[in-house]
Order: structure tokens, then sequence, then C-alpha cells
């Protein structure tokens, strides 16, 4: 794994609801970055295209927009974790059943390349799910092409090539 991609941070955006007030997925995810990046705690340095994705696992809820941002902070993990929580809150989520719609949702993928096992309020690191879903990878390797699982050592390369052709995701 390349130096960039070991001391990074990213975190994958999704949303496929309207929000009463910011619009459409889209838009929701925009401001969401907006809202992170308010007080200068998370820097946004760099943000994937965005990505219209089928649900996981497939049903009839409407579409995704999905993408990957790369950050900095000071904050560890944990932190980090709480703070996307407090963003998802802010925005209006509620969780209710496993892989429901939603207004929006911020994963901690991957914390400069550590691995943790999480817990009540603790970050699991890297995402426990994140390898077998191509609305995480694809944007993923559009920023970072030369990324490593941390835990598999796997490229993010052959991470896409074992992808079930069944998870449809189109560049907007």
């Amino acid at each position: 794994m390349g130096s960039a991609e070991r001391s990074a941070i990213f975190i994958a955006l999704g949303s496929n609801l309207e929000h009463p007030i910011h619009g459409p997925p889209r838009r929701v995810l925009e401001a969401v970055l907006e809202e992170l990046a308010r007080g200068d705690v998370v820097i946004i340095r760099r943000i994937s295209p965005w990505y219209r994705t089928a649900p996981v696992p497939a049903s009839d809820q409407p579409w995704y927009v999905n993408g990957v941002a790369e950050v900095a902070t000071d904050l560890t993990a944990d932190a980090l974790l709480m703070r996307l929580h407090e963003v998802e809150d802010a925005f209006g989520r509620v969780r209710t059943v496993p892989n429901a719609a939603r207004l929006i949702d911020l994963d901690l993928v991957d914390f400069h390349g550590e691995i943790a096992a999480g817990g009540p309020g603790r970050a699991t690191l890297p995402h426990p799910r994140m390898e077998g879903r191509a609305f995480v990878l694809r944007p993923l390797a559009d920023l970072a092409p030369d990324w490593q699982h941390p835990r598999t050592g796997a490229s993010i390369q052959a991470l896409l090539a074992a992808l079930p052709a069944d998870q449809v995701i189109e560049r907007l």
C-alpha cells in the first residue's frame, strides 16, 4: 500500500431519500460534507465522483447516491465515528431495520490502515462489510487506486473483481 493510502482516512457516504430541507440525495451528501467540515475539526481533502447504485441487498427501495471522501483530522477513530453519528443525527437519520432506506449513511471505512474490533461507541476498522460492496469500493478506487485492505492485504482491484455481478453502479 502506498504511503498516501496508509496515512489516509476514508468515509463512505450514501443517501437514497429526499431530505425535507436539502432536497435530493446528491445535494444531501454535499450538505453533509459541508456540515462535517464545519469548525475545521474534520478537513475534507478529496471527494470521489458520485455514483448511482442499486440497494444492497436488492430491494424495491430507491437507488442510492454514494461516494467516498478522504478526510484529515486530529480526532481518534472513535471520536470521528461519534462526529459522523452526530452529523447523521443532525440530518434526521433514524436507525430502524438493517439496510433500510435512509436520508444519510456515513461509514468510517479506513482510518490510517488501523485494525480495531469495535464495540459500543467504538469504531470497527476497517469497516466490516466494505469488501463486498461496490458502492464503497468503486469510489474508494477512484481516490486510492493502490489501496489495500488493512486486514487481508487484498488490493482494491482484486476486491472489485470479486464483487457479485448483481451490484449495479453507475457514475453520475
